[in-house]
């Protein structure tokens, strides 16, 4: 087991449990909501095709939260896309959204419509994180983005899509300071370890997005040696 100042009570309310593969057999997308529900994760964060039978699965009310990813896993969908995406979601249960958003306009240095897109699905009412790919962004690009998102009414800033190398604590800190209070941040890609997902809360973030946070639970509880 790790040791670390942090105990195990306190990591669940911090884990969301991302159920995003689109292989999985009607018996493991249930197996594994219900491991994230009995493991007592904040929150489960899936695809829009998922999305229903997972909202029937958790039931309307208690249990982790339903999160929808919108634009995943690039953000390459035109803004009037992302846009119906995001009001499908919310009118089938979603009741957080993860915005993967325009890096085409990022990269082109169009802060203005990086942040309208943002926006207009900030104005449907849930809390909207925005999505970064902070392993290929420049940090000129990293600090435009964090500064129009939260501009626009982003809620909290992801570090990565988890299409690439992990996450790390580095990341976690750079968007702390970028943020300055203004947002929260959470942590996704790459994490499968207890170390990982510990030394990530350790540097600031409040949130953690992975796959395995039912198995890291579980393994942080087995005993040492």
């Amino acid at each position: 087991m790790v040791e670390s100042k942090l105990e195990l009570p306190d990591l669940p309310p911090l884990m969301d449990q991302a159920i995003l593969d689109p292989l999985l057999t009607q018996e493991e997308l249930i197996t594994a909501c219900d491991a994230g529900r009995q493991e007592n994760v904040r929150a489960i964060c899936t695809t829009l095709r998922l999305l229903e039978p997972l909202r029937e699965r958790l039931g309307k009310t208690g249990g982790p939260r339903l999160v929808a990813v919108v634009g995943f896993p690039f953000g390459s969908l035109p803004g009037e896309l992302k846009q119906m995406e995001a009001e499908w979601a919310a009118a089938r249960g979603a009741e957080e959204l993860d915005m993967v958003p325009d890096f085409t306009a990022l990269i082109n240095q169009n802060s203005g419509a990086f942040a309208e897109e943002i926006a207009g699905i900030c104005e449907l009412g849930l809390p909207v994180r925005v999505v970064l790919d902070m392993a290929r962004l420049s940090e000129d690009l990293i600090t435009l983005a964090v500064d129009a998102a939260i501009d626009a009414g982003a809620a909290g800033l992801q570090t990565s899509n988890g299409f690439g190398p992990a996450t790390s604590t580095t990341q976690v800190q750079q968007l702390l300071g970028l943020a300055r209070g203004r947002c929260a941040v959470k942590a996704a890609g790459g994490i499968h370890t207890p170390e990982l997902a510990i030394e990530l809360v350790e540097a600031g973030a409040s949130l953690l997005g992975t796959s395995s946070a039912p198995q890291l639970l579980q393994a942080l509880r087995r005993p040492a040696g």
